[in-house]
């Protein structure tokens, strides 16, 4: 399905580590043949650095993706907050993925408002410039995170709000379909547990780890754009696309890490706001989650969009992180496989040039 040809695709927070691994993918023609990129950021050196990676990589990599990147992709400075910023660069625009967002959980439990500014107003600006313009927008995709299912935190309530701001606007805009993303930890991504393993055994340790009964679930970046892509190929309007992916403790993940290193693991307590498992489903929703092969789908609450689907199971139960947990050997061996053990030719910031 070539759900992106001749399409105009902006990318709200498109220099952040799923933006950069989704332009790559994009460039990759995967979809089909877009008439342009738009990545859209409010950091200036961001989106610099990302421009001169694809230029001094151009000459030793594959050089079908960096004449695309050349002749398909736009910088944007601008900030998802601000209207008037949003409503020029979706002037153009035929498919909107929004991941922009405040994601550190500490961050947003000191400043919520800075979380509902981000997370809650920025959507609801996308949504106020398609109306108020008369915009041509065909899809938006919502990125949102398991913290926003039953939320304990501010990110977690202003994420989930993103989500009901979104499902509701298939009412008041039908001729755009909003549609939603929600995984849990993206293995590697800026801020995330991983690169703070690695840089704690450069430093000799400890690592730390907030509880010994933390869970997370384990996805690669690859597979948070596989999810973007099924979502925009497969969901109907207020739909949420959950990808099945493996979970783990996170003291086997430092384990696997530290290796045979002399390198202790200290227990620091709960941070605000965090939550011992994640949850990705939530036994409420389990009753509207239908089975999509690698991904479930939760079905919008909302009779106006509900669309029931005769002779599917619904899941039932929620979809937890506690509940089927990898072993020691399995965590080991998805780090290895995903180039992530210490030492590995890998690093976060190479990621989409791969």
């Amino acid at each position: 399905m070539n759900i992106f040809d001749n399409k105009v695709i902006v990318i709200t927070g498109g220099t952040g580590s799923l933006g950069k691994v989704l332009t790559r993918r994009i460039l990759q023609k995967e979809l089909g043949s877009p008439e342009k990129i738009i990545i859209f950021s409010r950091d200036e050196a961001k989106q610099h650095a990302m421009r001169v990676e694809y230029q001094n990589k151009q000459n030793v990599t594959d050089e079908v993706i960096y004449d695309n990147f050349a002749r398909l992709i736009e910088f944007r400075i601008g900030d998802i907050r601000d209207y008037h910023s949003v409503c020029s660069v979706l002037r153009e625009a035929d498919i909107v993925i929004n991941a922009a967002a405040l994601k550190q959980v500490p961050s947003c439990e000191y400043f919520p408002f800075e979380a509902v500014r981000t997370n809650v107003i920025g959507p609801e600006n996308i949504i106020r410039a398609i109306s108020e313009n008369n915009l041509k927008v065909e899809t938006v995709v919502g990125v949102s995170t398991d913290k926003a299912c039953k939320p304990v935190n501010a990110m977690g309530i202003s994420k989930a709000m993103q989500e009901r701001i979104f499902i509701t606007a298939n009412v008041m805009l039908p001729k755009t379909r909003f549609i939603c993303v929600r995984y849990g930890n993206v293995l590697a991504s800026r801020g995330s547990v991983i690169p703070l393993f690695h840089e704690q055994i450069k430093q000799g340790g400890p690592l730390t780890i907030t509880t010994k009964e933390m869970t997370r679930f384990l996805l690669p970046l690859e597979s948070a754009v596989d999810t973007i892509f099924a979502v925009l190929q497969g969901a109907k309007p207020g739909e949420i696309y959950i990808p099945k992916i493996p979970a783990a403790r996170i003291v086997d993940v430092a384990k696997a890490l530290i290796e045979k290193r002399q390198i202790k693991i200290k227990y620091t307590g709960i941070r605000p706001g965090e939550k011992v498992h994640e949850v990705l489903i939530s036994e409420e929703e389990a009753w509207r989650a239908y089975d999509r092969g690698d991904y479930y789908a939760v079905k919008p609450m909302l009779p106006e969009l509900f669309v029931a689907e005769p002779g599917l199971q619904a899941l039932s139960l929620e979809y937890s992180s506690g509940d089927f947990l990898m072993t020691f050997e399995e965590t080991e061996a998805l780090l290895s496989k995903h180039h992530l053990l210490v030492g590995q030719e890998h690093s976060v910031k190479g990621e989409f040039l791969r």
